[in-house]
């Protein structure tokens, strides 16, 4: 068994990272806005400068998402309820918190949400 505790750490540093990254790639994308007049709305060539903004702002949004999932977590393995279903109380399969560190559900509860 993994240590979890590194593992969540691990994962979550490089969430903000990530996070920290698109941050600066939104502010240059405003920057380089500021100090354009062309009209990209109507350019053939490739996407506009607000589809690449709006893009990045979701991509930045998941990385704020998965940072909250991320301190969840770390608060249920402080609790000492890491590992466990939070809808059914059941055990969440080691190999899924192997992929998915901040994992709340087993595969069943999981399964059954999206349904």
């Amino acid at each position: 068994m993994t240590d979890r505790a590194a593992v969540l750490a691990a994962e979550r540093e490089a969430t903000v990272e990530r996070a920290a990254a698109l941050a600066r790639q939104v502010a240059d994308l405003a920057e380089q806005q500021a100090h354009t007049t062309h009209d990209d709305e109507h350019d053939p060539e490739g996407v506009t400068i607000g589809f690449e903004r709006a893009q990045l702002q979701g991509l930045l949004a998941g990385a704020g998402e998965e940072i909250e999932a991320l301190d969840r977590a770390g608060a249920r393995l402080a609790a000492g309820t890491y590992g466990r279903c939070v809808r059914c109380g059941g055990e969440i399969a080691p190999e899924r918190l192997d992929a998915l560190p901040a994992a709340e559900t087993c595969i069943a509860c999981a399964t059954t949400r999206r349904r």
